[in-house]
């Protein structure tokens, strides 16, 4: 008889999760409290547009490639996608463009014709974020950071003994002011601690490890868009015979001597011998752990950013504009001190546009463009959202007319609105926020919650909001850690 395995959440972990359990033999079934697979990852349709929700950018593409090749597929059957040309246009207030290419050679060149910074000055700079993401990610990203077996091996000895390649004792901004010359270029490098909804001039230099991902291992993009993912990972479960509960939202986490056995739902047991948790872990504890203590100390530390995020059905082409777009603040310190001192929205914020019709035909019409516009807030602590994103609005398009020269308002024929109070209930994100606890201090990283407890057999915790971080390659790792330790 088969060993059951429940998932809570059919987000991309757990998606992954499921694909790995069923592959060990495992029975598995997937709750998932929404209509569809994906979490975060989601989509809108509109009057032929369309929009992609959650993560925009995909990156360490092997990580999903894995999950089909593990199957026996191939991922180019279900999902395709293109290396990025141009990963990312950003405009600057003083009216200086940048393109950061893929091709690293490329990208080099680019900041050297746009600012002056020395070449040299990059490519020393990109070859350590190389280093370091050689030196962490065999002991903290793809490993738990709190298993002796962990900490006593030799990849993590390598790591200690050149820790100082870490800048563990610096901020971010502070590394990167220290090795560019550039204004425009410290503020491109400062952006990467928005990929954990983090400030640059609080977290640690080690998170500038983030811009190896993308300036030298590269960005893609799924020819069908990022929500293809999600909906390819869970047919790729359910033809592996993983078995999905859509609508069906678990009560609770079943616990009996120290043991998971099981969860309810609708008031009725299902049995399982492993329950793995695609839950935001605030309100796994505070809902469906209910007999295990609250975890108060996870709660206690800065939440990550939250985002507001207009969706536009734009009804013209702007030439201008790339895949992934970002208009920088002018003032970018004073912008993260808002987010996180003042909880509150900046007069001037950095503003991300996104708009997959550039890549994926049938995205808008002919003649339009679907704009994904997003800026980072603070986490929701009851703040008066309907001003703020009034002002917010008002902000951002003033900001994209004057940096584009062009009128925005009278193209947009249809609007939606995200922000932090529909994302927490959307998604059961605590407060709205979109990565957990920020990493704004020296040993945040290495205090998130753990993939599993010695104290809790049976139970297993991936997505997000517990280690190794959230966004969509972090997410799959969180998964291939719990899996190693199910047996």
């Amino acid at each position: 008889m088969k060993s059951k395995a429940v998932i809570i959440g059919a987000g991309i972990a757990g998606l992954s999760s499921a694909i790995r359990l069923v592959q060990k033999g495992y029975e598995v079934s997937v709750y998932e409290q929404s209509g569809h697979p994906g979490g975060k990852l989601n989509q809108i349709e509109w009057n032929g547009y369309r929009w992609d929700t959650g993560p925009s950018l995909f990156t360490l593409p092997e990580l999903v490639e894995e999950l089909f090749l593990m199957c026996g597929e191939e991922i180019k059957t279900s999902v395709r996608y293109v290396r990025l040309e141009n990963i990312t246009r950003y405009f600057y207030e003083d009216g200086t463009i940048l393109n950061a290419y893929g091709d690293p050679r490329r990208f080099i060149k680019e900041i050297e014709s746009v600012t002056g910074e020395p070449g040299v000055h990059v490519q020393k700079y990109l070859d350590r974020c190389r280093s370091m993401y050689n030196l962490t990610r065999d002991v903290f990203i793809f490993k738990p950071f709190n298993r002796l077996g962990t900490l006593l091996s030799g990849k993590f000895l390598k790591a200690m003994l050149q820790a100082w390649k870490l800048d563990p004792l610096t901020t971010m901004h502070q590394a990167n002011r220290k090795r560019f010359d550039s204004p425009h270029l410290i503020q491109l490098f400062d952006r990467y601690a928005t990929y954990n909804g983090s400030n640059p001039y609080k977290a640690p230099g080690t998170l500038n490890v983030i811009s190896h991902l993308e300036h030298n291992l590269g960005a893609y993009f799924p020819n069908k868009g990022m929500f293809s993912i999600a909906l390819e990972l869970s047919r790729l479960a359910e033809r592996q015979g993983v078995k999905f509960h859509f609508n069906q939202r678990v009560e609770e986490v079943l616990v009996k001597n120290r043991k998971t056995t099981g969860i309810l739902v609708d008031g009725r047991f299902t049995p399982a011998d492993v329950v793995v948790s695609d839950v935001d872990i605030f309100y796994l504890y505070r809902d469906l752990l209910k007999s295990v203590t609250f975890p108060e100390k996870y709660f206690k530390r800065d939440q990550s950013t939250s985002a507001l995020i207009f969706y536009w059905a734009v009804d013209r082409q702007f030439p201008g504009l790339d895949l992934h777009n970002i208009l920088f603040s002018g003032n970018y310190e004073e912008e993260f001190r808002h987010l996180f001192d003042l909880k509150t929205v900046y007069q001037d914020p950095t503003v991300y546009i996104f708009i997959s019709s550039k890549m994926v035909q049938g995205d808008a019409p002919g003649n339009g463009e679907n704009w994904f516009v997003m800026i980072n807030v603070p986490e929701n602590r009851g703040q008066d959202w309907d001003q703020m994103i009034d002002a917010s609005r008002e902000h951002i398009i003033r900001k994209i007319e004057r940096m584009l020269g062009a009128d925005i308002t009278p193209h947009i024929r249809k609007e939606f609105i995200e922000d932090p109070r529909s994302i927490e209930k959307r998604t059961y994100s605590y407060r709205g926020s979109l990565y957990g606890a920020s990493s704004n201090s020296k040993n945040a990283a290495f205090s998130r919650h753990p993939n599993f407890l010695r104290k809790l057999k049976g139970l297993y915790f991936v997505g997000g909001s517990v280690h190794p971080g959230g966004g969509i390659p972090l997410c799959l790792a969180s998964a291939k850690i719990a899996d190693q330790y199910i047996k």
